[in-house]
């Protein structure tokens, strides 16, 4: 067995915790840099709300390159999984409550 295959076969329901892992894990990482990023265009996003934007964006991200996941499936369904759309949506929310946009000082 190829090892991702091995480490995606630990589930959470139908969602690999392997994917979980590297996307927290990922965002963890990359937080300084993208928040110092986005400093340039005048927007403070602290670090700890990227960890809360992981899942909103990974759902976007994967419907903007037409790959649905398990989750992305789930998220579209207007019939189903309303656990989880309200989970994004808080994740979203928490997500966006701390963005500042840095306004210019008048001197």
């Amino acid at each position: 067995m190829i090892p991702i295959e091995f480490l995606r076969q630990f589930r959470f329901g139908e969602y690999a915790i392997f994917d979980f892992i590297a996307a927290f894990l990922g965002i963890y990482l990359l937080s300084p840099l993208l928040s110092k990023l986005f400093l340039k265009f005048k927007i403070n996003i602290p670090k700890q709300n990227w960890l809360f934007l992981t899942l909103p964006i990974s759902i976007l991200a994967h419907l903007l390159v037409r790959n649905i996941t398990p989750m992305t499936r789930d998220f579209i369904d207007i019939r189903n999984h309303y656990i989880l759309k309200i989970l994004i949506l808080a994740l979203l929310f928490f997500g966006l409550r701390g963005i500042k946009i840095i306004k210019k000082n008048k001197k």
